[in-house]
């Protein structure tokens, strides 16, 4: 039997859920006038996200994904989310950090249906909307893949890695998730 303190933290990850909903609802409407993203937490590194790229957010533990034989360690399975297959891909060991550490702070980010692409993102955790306004942009070491080019730092001083899940959902390594050997992929963070 659920005790009450149980019920209470279900019901305010319920309401955070309903408010970052509307958030990226108002944000795909234009109501907001300042450009947000959604700051997410990948291997340690935090990332920002673009509204208009995101679908749902859904807690990890409440999301059963079946592995695929033969897949690359970073593609995670395939979850059943609202009646589809979706493939979930662990973000962060795809860009070389350390796997997604399982947990309560855990989360599934899907893709927007209009990147055409029915996949979602396990995240370490969701660190709420930023302003891309108050950010600055700070060089890249190395080169980058395409969709990862952007840094920007924070008033705080703070680093961000801005992710285009557009493009991501055009590399090829993205795409061929299937073990083929040990290809040279360029698009490694």
């Amino acid at each position: 039997m659920p005790s009450f303190e149980t019920g209470t933290r279900q019901g305010r990850l319920r309401q955070y859920q309903l408010q970052l909903i509307e958030r990226i609802q108002a944000a795909r409407s234009g109501a907001l006038a300042a450009r947000k993203e959604l700051g997410v937490m990948l291997g340690g590194r935090p990332c920002l996200l673009d509204l208009t790229q995101l679908g749902e957010i859904v807690i990890a533990a409440g999301v059963q994904i079946q592995g695929v034989p033969l897949a690359q360690d970073w593609y995670l399975g395939l979850a059943a989310m609202r009646g589809r297959l979706t493939g979930v891909v662990d973000l962060a060991r795809y860009m070389g950090e350390p796997a997604c550490a399982p947990g309560n702070h855990c989360r599934i980010i899907t893709f927007s249906p209009r990147l055409g692409l029915n996949c979602a993102l396990l995240v370490e955790r969701v660190l709420g909307l930023r302003q891309l306004r108050t950010m600055q942009p700070v060089s890249v070491p190395d080169a980058p893949p395409s969709w990862a080019a952007q840094a920007l730092r924070d008033s705080e001083g703070q680093q961000w890695l801005r992710l285009d899940l557009a493009q991501l959902a055009q590399a090829e390594r993205f795409l061929d998730a299937g073990f083929g050997g040990l290809a040279d992929y360029k698009d490694i963070c």
